[in-house]
């Protein structure tokens, strides 16, 4: 008996499998709406829709919020950020140089 409810387990995990890939594959969304309303004025309308679907179907569909989003872009290393760091240190040298140079030319004059 034991080696039955082994048996069972395992083909049970391999049809959880198969449905979560078909899911994922062709992709599952559910509706819903909830209104409340009190004496036939509606107070609250609730409207839920969920995808769940693989990236590749998404991208298929048309569904690419996380490319544009700026929380989900690769942050800058910090090579990059020194580089950053470094230009605006370098611009500001030159700033401060320029403005110096017209100080000194406006007290001559």
């Amino acid at each position: 008996m034991t080696i039955q409810r082994g048996a069972q387990h395992s083909i049970q995990s391999t049809n959880l499998a198969d449905l979560l890939e078909r899911i994922l594959d062709k992709g599952i969304v559910i509706a819903g709406d909830i209104k409340i309303k009190l004496v036939d004025v509606e107070l609250l309308t609730l409207q839920i829709r969920l995808v769940i679907c693989s990236v590749d179907k998404a991208k298929e569909i048309g569904i690419d919020w996380w490319g544009n989003n700026s929380a989900f872009a690769p942050q800058p290393g910090h090579e990059q950020i020194n580089d950053q760091y470094t230009d605006i240190q370098e611009r500001l040298t030159r700033l401060e140089g320029f403005l110096a140079k017209e100080r000194f030319s406006g007290e001559t004059a």
